[in-house]
């Protein structure tokens, strides 16, 4: 039988060899996933005995990482605003720069009010809003049932499934009904662009969510068009964007007579949200 940190270490050369970035954290990851363990486990009990089937159901875990399938995929879940969302290939991974969105959001969220999040996969924006504030209620829309099916579990995780309703629909409902704010995270990514990202992103991540159509804005143009329909006076409309797409997006909106309009920076210094108010 071989130590953990005889395992650890072989995942880590395995992980290296696959050319994986954080190989280290992500070996260390995929061990505190199979054996319920703590992050200084290894320090501590670094040269007990693993047992057998751990070791051999985290090397194949370890291969599937080297294949590059993203570890939020491999261990079905990922940490978004404080939160664990269940996830699976049917929903993009919960990104860091998304917490920009919802902490924008936020800033104007009061108790009692009602949010429609668009494009909504794993439900991970909407639940965190909800999560963060009291009596808010959300509708949260998807062209995928399967993305839907994972938005409700993790409503359910959270306790929230009472304060939101899920609609299988493209962008809007059919049912008009006023919100006081409407936020996403569309599809914005340029069509040519998607086979340069990286093989976790352009090989497993859902396509339907990914592509934004030639120039990436088809997304955006048909929520700001539509958006004034289901938004009360003084309401907001906020979306995540690309990092190249803060100009054309205010200009839609603007256009559309949107005021206030905003593009925010992610802490990346890279533009991420536009917002803007109807009055």
């Amino acid at each position: 039988m071989s130590t953990y940190k005889r395992v650890y270490d072989e995942g880590i050369e395995i992980l290296q060899g696959a050319g994986i970035s954080e190989a280290k954290l992500d070996g260390r990851l995929l061990l505190e996933y199979v054996c319920n363990i703590n992050h200084s486990f290894i320090l501590t009990h670094g040269d007990e005995k693993m047992d057998e089937t751990k070791e051999k159901e985290y090397m194949e875990l370890i291969q599937k990482r080297a294949e590059r399938n993203p570890l939020a995929y491999i261990t079905g879940s990922q940490d978004f605003m404080g939160l664990e969302f269940k996830v699976s290939e049917d929903v993009l991974i919960p990104n860091q720069d998304t917490e920009t969105l919802v902490e924008e959001v936020l800033r104007e969220l009061s108790d009692g009010m009602e949010i429609m999040d668009l494009c909504t996969g794993s439900g991970c924006i909407a639940l965190s809003l909800l999560n963060f504030t009291n009596g808010t209620i959300a509708v949260a829309t998807d062209i995928s049932e399967k993305a839907l099916d994972i938005a409700r579990a993790n409503a359910d995780k959270l306790g929230l499934s009472e304060r939101i309703s899920f609609v299988q629909t493209d962008l809007f409902p059919t049912e008009e009904r006023k919100f006081d704010i409407i936020v996403s995270n569309p599809p914005y990514i340029r069509t040519s662009v998607i086979e340069e990202l990286e093989p976790e992103v352009k090989d497993h991540e859902p396509r339907l969510a990914l592509d934004g159509d030639a120039d990436g804005l088809t997304f955006y143009r048909r929520i700001v068009d539509k958006s004034a329909e289901f938004l009360r006076s003084s309401g907001w409309l906020m979306m995540e964007i690309g990092y190249d797409q803060g100009a054309d997006v205010s200009a839609m909106m603007e256009n559309a007579g949107y005021k206030d309009v905003e593009v925010i920076k992610d802490l990346g210094g890279n533009d991420r949200v536009v917002r803007g108010c109807l009055y």
